[in-house]
């Protein structure tokens, strides 16, 4: 009996030890593919700039309307938070 048990022991060790190694491997691999993939991408290119808010107030429009607007441009993922702000500091400034 005690050498049945540590046939297991020894067997769970073993099958733990290789699980861990292959692993380990694996996220290795992963990780130098991944750099790779990187390096042999096409550079992209740079982002277009994104419609930009108005910068004069339209007129007859309020700053409310106009920031409104700022805030529905940013929802939607056109501006990002610096634009946002920017452009909100402006239309508070004037």
């Amino acid at each position: 009996m005690p050498r049945l048990l540590r046939t297991v022991a020894r067997t769970a060790v073993v099958a733990g030890t290789a699980t861990t190694v292959s692993n380990r491997v694996s996220r290795r691999q992963a990780n130098k593919w991944g750099q790779q993939e990187a390096a042999q991408a096409p550079p992209e290119a740079a982002p277009a700039p994104a419609a930009a808010a108005p910068a004069a107030p339209a007129p007859g429009s309020s700053v409310l309307d106009q920031l409104k607007e700022l805030g529905e441009l940013k929802t939607q993922g056109v501006l990002t938070e610096d634009e946002f702000a920017a452009q909100k500091a402006k239309l508070l400034a004037g």
